[in-house]
């Protein structure tokens, strides 16, 4: 991640399990989805989303398969699983603390 749109520390388990939730994805389709959908407001870089998925699967939150990218090249293919549907809702539940905590700041400081 880098420049001024970058993700925030911390949030980037949160972004990558919200958008494995409406199904399957490679890296870069990943990547594309989250920038798209903040209309570029957010960039991961390969060099944060990579270790960021094999730190997920390792927990057990996503799974990965090799399968045939619409480009027709191979690609791995990662998921959300039982448990790391779960882990979203926690992980939403976390920032949904977290910005109203952040908000509170901004009002009264």
């Amino acid at each position: 991640m880098a420049g001024s749109n970058d993700v925030l520390q911390g949030t980037l388990d949160l972004l990558i399990l919200r958008t494995l939730k409406s199904g399957e994805l490679h890296g870069y389709g990943i990547t594309g989805r989250i920038q798209r959908v903040s209309e570029d407001a957010l960039r991961v870089e390969e060099g944060s989303l990579y270790p960021a998925l094999h730190r997920l699967e390792q927990r057990g939150w996503i799974r990965s398969e090799w399968k045939m990218s619409e480009t027709n090249r191979r690609a791995r293919f990662y998921s959300l699983t039982a448990a790391g549907r779960k882990q979203l809702l926690q992980e939403e539940e976390k920032w949904a603390r977290l910005t109203a905590a952040v908000a509170k700041v901004l009002q009264f400081a």
